[in-house]
């Protein structure tokens, strides 16, 4: 399936939608609703955030990325609509954002996932991102399962 990828900012109210989602999906997985180590994204610490839509205009899918430093950027808040998955509309959303951070001048991309997020970590592995010592807030947490890219 050919999706459009476009960038939205923070505020965009399908982005809203679907970060919403993608919160209660893990609440539930993890039976809490804050399962996030750390400071969460915002529209101050998110330097590009994408959806993608499906032929007929449905959000279905997005990401974003926050700046860990001059070089490495880390991938947040990747979901895509249940409907929507393994129709490459995952694969669309991280082409893109790896775009944007070869174009932000950055060489790397880092993420967390959590050890009951196996599609996610499937996902990612196949997408070339390998298994890392768990970085910055993620150090302390015990369910966090970090990787990385070099771009």
């Amino acid at each position: 399936m050919n999706f459009t990828i476009e960038d939205v900012p923070w505020s965009d109210t399908d982005a809203a939608a679907l970060r919403d989602a993608q919160r209660a999906e893990i609440a539930a997985m993890y039976g809490t609703p804050d399962s996030e180590p750390g400071a969460p994204p915002s529209a101050a610490d998110i330097a590009v955030f994408v959806l993608a839509y499906s032929p007929d205009g449905t959000p279905v899918a997005c990401g974003g990325l926050r700046a860990l430093d001059a070089v490495t950027g880390e991938v947040k808040r990747m979901y895509t609509v249940p409907a929507a998955r393994g129709s490459g509309a995952a694969a669309a959303v991280l082409d893109a954002l790896e775009s944007r951070a070869r174009d932000l001048g950055w060489s790397a991309l880092r993420l967390e996932t959590g050890d009951r997020q196996q599609a996610a970590v499937r996902f990612y592995s196949r997408s070339g991102y390998i298994p890392i010592p768990a970085f910055g807030p993620y150090r302390d947490a015990p369910d966090s399962l970090c990787f990385e890219r070099a771009l």
